[in-house]
């Protein structure tokens, strides 16, 4: 049975036009495939170059992910984008923080997409151990109840590095950083897909 309301997750970068639009689509692409019409994942950015396409680089990423950039446009991360989101990802700490100075109230509910991954695996092993907890009966129960679940394993999903937490900018740099955004963004998308096609109620 579908989510009646598509749970609403938001990327977030500088531009818009590399990194978040690579999680967007590459997410979208893959929820897509556990719930048809369950998620709705968008993407904006603190300072973005409105209404330019996807890097060509990044839409190569998401090509070979078996996503799309087809029809994108890049857009200005506001307060009214925000209030219509149940998860926010940000590509590095510092956008963490610029959507908090927007929306304060999105505390608990904004993560950058490498913390967020570590403690979806941190839940994942948590809930094996632990007797069978009672099971979300939808989408948008599970996916709107984890921001609260997942701050009692923050202390167990905690970066060695501060930099384990950041996804770095590829803007106007070569193919190297490219590949290296890749490397930092990809392992995290394909964990919270892997969470969602275990445990989302179809």
């Amino acid at each position: 049975m579908e989510s009646p309301t598509p749970v609403r997750i938001l990327t977030v970068c500088t531009g818009n036009i590399c990194r978040s639009p690579v999680a967007e689509r590459l997410l979208q692409a893959g929820l897509e495939q556990v719930l048809p019409g369950g998620f709705e994942v968008r993407s904006a950015g603190t300072r973005a170059m409105v209404g330019e396409p996807i890097q060509p680089l990044s839409a190569d990423i998401v090509r070979m992910y078996g996503g799309t950039g087809n029809g994108f446009a890049a857009r200005q991360l506001t307060p009214k984008i925000l209030r219509d989101t149940d998860i926010v990802l940000t590509m590095t700490s510092k956008h963490r923080g610029e959507v908090l100075q927007l929306d304060a109230s999105l505390l608990k509910r904004t993560f950058t997409i490498r913390e967020f991954a570590r403690m979806l695996e941190a839940l994942e092993e948590r809930d094996a151990a632990a007797d069978p907890a009672e099971k979300a009966s939808d989408a948008g129960t599970l996916w709107r109840g984890l921001p609260a679940r997942l701050a009692s394993v923050r202390h167990l999903a905690l970066a060695a590095d501060s930099a384990d937490n950041e996804v770095i900018d590829p803007y106007k740099r070569g193919p190297e950083v490219y590949r290296q955004m890749e490397d930092e963004l990809a392992p995290a998308i394909l964990t919270i897909l892997r969470y969602a096609r275990l445990n989302t109620p179809k």
